[in-house]
């Protein structure tokens, strides 16, 4: 395995295998679990006391097993910005996530489905990714989330070619991986990307390429 920033993470989850399991995986690449938590409110006082480099967490979560790791989420990356987070979860939750990556428009996040990591390198890649600075999300989480846009919503005035390179910006692709997914040209991509700037509202706060994938991603 090649060699690793070191970073110390803190990881919720509260099945205490799986828990058990991504600590074994982390520390066997080289990292530091500073804490491993099996609820929302721990990870959060644990962020607190020791300010990781990464936060790794499920999203559904004691007491409720509803949302309460993706809303702790949402409230580190405010008090954070720049630290980094990566949710894990076995389902598609979009309720927070658009309001997730407004609170830190450098990126710094990805969104994984357990049972579709396929390899423990490729994980680890992702994570590396996302201590980066890069937005690292499943593409099976960007199909889902595609599927419950409204049709009379801002991507209405899109393309289907247009949707699909926007799909491929969700997962944090480049230009040169979009144009190798879909087999076309750079600068058919560089056209289509242009397109979706013109015709999504963007937010002029924001990066235009993160301001789309923002407009993407609300309901």
């Amino acid at each position: 395995m090649p060699d690793r920033t070191r970073l110390r993470v803190v990881l919720a989850e509260d099945a205490a295998l799986l828990r058990e399991g991504l600590v074994a995986i982390l520390e066997d690449a080289g990292h530091e679990v500073v804490a491993a938590v099996g609820n929302a409110d721990a990870l959060v006082s644990y962020v607190e006391q020791v300010t990781p480099d990464l936060v790794l967490t499920d999203i559904r979560m004691p007491p409720d097993h509803s949302d309460e790791g993706l809303r702790a989420a949402v409230a580190i990356r405010a008090a954070h910005p720049d630290m980094a987070i990566m949710l894990l979860s076995a389902y598609v939750a979009d309720a927070y996530v658009a309001e997730l990556l407004e609170s830190a428009p450098g990126g710094g996040l990805g969104y994984l489905l357990k049972d579709r990591v396929g390899h423990v390198r490729e994980f680890l890649e992702s994570l590396d990714r996302v201590v980066a600075g890069e937005t690292v999300v499943d593409p099976e989480v960007v199909r889902q989330l595609l599927r419950r846009r409204r049709s009379d919503g801002p991507l209405a005035a899109l393309t289907q070619r247009e949707r699909d390179v926007l799909a491929l910006m969700a997962e944090g692709r480049t230009n040169g991986s979009i144009a190798q997914q879909l087999v076309v040209s750079e600068a058919a991509v560089r056209k289509h990307v242009g397109n979706i700037f013109a015709k999504l509202p963007l937010d002029p706060a924001f990066d235009r390429r993160v301001s789309a994938v923002l407009a993407y991603l609300r309901r």
